[in-house]
């Protein structure tokens, strides 16, 4: 069968994107460098990892932090090629069921059409891999056209058709005749890798990895096994298991994390790491008791995920000038708070990327360690082993340390050696649960750590919080409700002056209106004056009068500024940021 590469007849509008006058056959990089799309530098770096990975490219330009529509965008210029914009595609059945699943996820394709002439319509960041479009080919007997796409968009697409939830039904069929069959060796049968309580286990996950998912809760009810994916920040029902079903996947799943599947009454923590769809992925596994029996949650760290530098956050300019300055600091506390999943371990790992690796000894100790740097000494909690992070972080400081990552301050032992050590002149970044950033101050003095200590330690607080963004799709204009209208002025003092945008609901945020999440901060550099209020003790409300008279931007400010560019709702708002 024949292949054929998409290439439109050239007009000067579908060559000359953006009138930079790039014609096909330039160099993607200088394309991107003559758009002022990315730097020299970002080029520079990008080729030479590529000479080592042997890896497209873009591919590699996208994890820099180039913008991975402009990369589409820009190789569309180099090759003559109109991008297809595959959010805005209806995929039929038939392209679907013509290619494999495995298939299209190897080679990052998504077939989406057969037109009038039985020719097969494919979406490909790499649309000059002949190799590719030969073998569709000969796997669909069809003619292929290969289109090209962004390569996330085709992630998108992958994952919203090639689900595998059907294939949880019909293993739940097998599952539930099984265990009829024989009840005792239910649990036993889990450890056989044809099992099909291993199979819906794996299939839960790789859905959840497919779905951006954060946390998968596997909760036992009365007459059945309820299954939620949390995908950014909010929790959905995704599966309803039969309840006979509960102590199977309970078993296999603390088996994974070796956890005692005998004991069903103490709770219980473990840790694995599987490979997915080409990703490793470390999951964390906590078991609890209920009155129905064994609660499980999971969440899932996805190690391929490229880390965002700290000019992507989402922080405003001055936030991140003041930012750049404090974790450049030749010594003192830096300290990140917000509540568990506000993102806080992200900004951290954003500051640790600001900081020179080849000149500075810096050594992390975290429960668990998410993402692995180069040139960077990472310690992980083990409490086994008697690894905690109060005697962890005493070993570190025999190790002559410049910067010290804490991944959280737990305890009144950790804060204190946390501040000795940005006393005796060491940077420390940490962070901590804490509402906001007045608020990381007094928990600081809540543990016990004197008052002159922490006004000594302490440089500057960063508090944040995750909110979804509206989705790029469906974002409409929106009434408000009364209650958002009077939380909005109680932050701004007068009511919105523009239409308010939210998302209807559509295919790619599968009807939540939402799609991904951004940083909402608000950033404090303590000052003389905070500091002569930390030590006489003043007041939160009088240590955040000050701060803001100091120029200080509270969360719920920013987040405004998020509901007035119309990248998020007032109702999403008050359910992240809002703090009494």
């Amino acid at each position: 069968m024949a292949m054929k590469l998409s290439r439109r007849p050239e007009t000067s509008e579908q060559v000359n994107v953006g009138s930079n006058g790039h014609q096909p056959g330039h160099r993607l990089g200088e394309m991107l460098v003559a758009g002022q799309e990315a730097t020299p530098g970002q080029i520079k770096n990008a080729l030479k990892q590529q000479r080592r990975d042997r890896r497209p490219l873009g591919e590699l330009l996208v994890q820099q932090g180039v913008s991975s529509n402009q990369v589409t965008a820009a190789l569309g210029r180099q090759l003559g090629l109109v991008p297809i914009d595959l959010d805005a595609v209806e995929a039929q059945h038939a392209a679907l069921d013509s290619v494999t699943a495995a298939f299209a996820r190897q080679h990052n394709v998504f077939p989406y059409q057969i037109d009038e002439d039985g020719r097969l319509h494919v979406a490909t960041n790499r649309p000059n891999a002949a190799d590719v479009g030969q073998q569709l080919a000969e796997m669909t007997e069809r003619q292929v056209r290969l289109e090209l796409a962004d390569a996330m968009a085709i992630q998108r697409a992958l994952d919203l058709h090639y689900t595998v939830m059907p294939n949880v039904d019909a293993q739940v069929v097998r599952a539930v005749k099984e265990t009829a069959r024989q009840p005792q060796m239910a649990e036993l049968a889990t450890v056989s890798p044809d099992a099909p309580v291993v199979q819906i286990v794996d299939l839960i996950i790789t859905q959840g990895l497919r779905d951006r998912v954060s946390d998968i809760h596997i909760e036992p009810q009365a007459d059945r096994l309820r299954v939620r994916f949390r995908v950014d920040g909010a929790l959905h029902d995704v599966q309803s298991l039969p309840p006979q079903l509960a102590a199977p996947v309970t078993s296999r799943l603390k088996l994974l994390a070796e956890m005692d599947i005998v004991d069903r009454h103490r709770s219980q923590d473990g840790q694995l790491t599987m490979k997915l769809d080409g990703r490793d992925v470390d999951i964390r596994i906590a078991s609890m008791e209920t009155v129905w029996g064994e609660k499980i949650v999971m969440r899932l760290l996805d190690r391929s995920r490229s880390l965002l530098p700290l000019d992507q956050l989402g922080l405003r300019q001055e936030e991140h000038v003041q930012l750049h300055r404090l974790v450049t600091s030749p010594y003192g506390l830096v300290v990140v708070s917000g509540p568990t999943g506000a993102g806080k371990t992200t900004t951290l790992y954003a500051a640790l990327n600001e900081l020179d690796r080849s000149t500075r000894n810096i050594t992390t100790i975290e429960d668990p360690v998410e993402y692995q740097f180069d040139n960077i000494n990472q310690v992980q909690i083990n409490r086994l082993a008697g690894t905690t992070f109060a005697n962890g972080l005493r070993a570190i400081l025999r190790q002559d340390p410049d910067v010290i990552l804490v991944g959280e301050v737990r305890d009144v032992e950790t804060a204190q050696i946390a501040v000795q050590s940005a006393l005796t002149g060491h940077l420390v970044l940490a962070s901590l649960h804490a509402a906001d950033c007045v608020g990381a101050l007094h928990r600081f003095l809540d543990m016990g750590v004197e008052s002159f200590l922490v006004a000594s330690a302490v440089v500057g607080v960063v508090a944040q919080r995750l909110v979804r963004t509206n989705c790029p799709d469906c974002t409409v204009s929106m009434k408000p409700h009364p209650e958002e209208v009077e939380f909005y002025r109680t932050v701004r003092g007068h009511e919105p002056k523009q239409p308010l945008m939210a998302g209807a609901g559509c295919r790619r945020c599968k009807g939540t209106g939402y799609y991904e999440r951004v940083g909402v901060f608000e950033t404090l550099r303590v000052d003389d004056v905070i500091r002569e209020l930390i030590v006489a003790k003043e007041s939160q409300s009088e240590l955040r009068h000050r701060a803001q008279t100091s120029g200080m931007r509270t969360l719920q400010e920013s987040a405004c500024d998020l509901v007035d560019a119309g990248r998020t709702t007032i109702a999403e708002v008050m359910r992240t940021v809002y703090v009494i």
